[in-house]
């Protein structure tokens, strides 16, 4: 039998702020969700756009880490797993299928609020390849990257 394999990779936008909670035996989680746009060509030669909506739960200190830095709006880029879940409410069976988080990275939104924290990374270090500039609408954490030069790279510099 062939081993399966699943993965999914998400960068949308939150729909609304997460939502964390507390399981009885203590562990944190973290529900949001996001809206991932696409576009096409259409078969008339029109763009042709749409938006796809995805429930995520991030458990532990990714969802503690989300909750705190995140809000509607906020773009993420997110990777995991699909998960499905079934359970009945009020005498209905109901389902879901939602990307259950394994890692992720705060992008900047373009007002300077991102960051290159993953869900790897301890939350009071700044990543190593983040910058040491601080922008005035993110908390004192909060690490912003620098914009690169437009200078041309000497291929004699890279080492491999």
């Amino acid at each position: 039998m062939a081993k399966g394999f699943n993965k999914v990779t998400l960068l949308g936008n939150l729909t609304r702020d997460p939502e964390l909670r507390t399981t009885p035996n203590g562990r944190s989680v973290c529900s949001f969700s996001l809206a991932v746009n696409r576009s096409w060509k259409g078969a008339d030669g029109t763009t042709q756009e749409a938006v796809d909506f995805f429930d995520c739960v991030a458990w532990a200190k990714a969802g503690e880490l989300i909750a705190q830095y995140t809000q509607k709006g906020r773009a993420l880029l997110v990777s995991g797993r699909l998960q499905s879940r079934s359970w009945e409410q009020d005498g209905n069976k109901r389902s879901k299928v939602e990307v259950v988080v394994e890692d992720f990275n705060f992008i900047s939104d373009g007002r300077g609020g991102g960051s290159s924290r993953s869900a790897d990374s301890p939350a009071d270090k700044p990543s190593s390849s983040s910058a040491s500039s601080k922008s005035s609408d993110t908390s004192s954490e909060d690490v912003v990257i620098e914009d690169i030069d437009d200078e041309p790279v000497d291929l004699s510099d890279i080492p491999f």
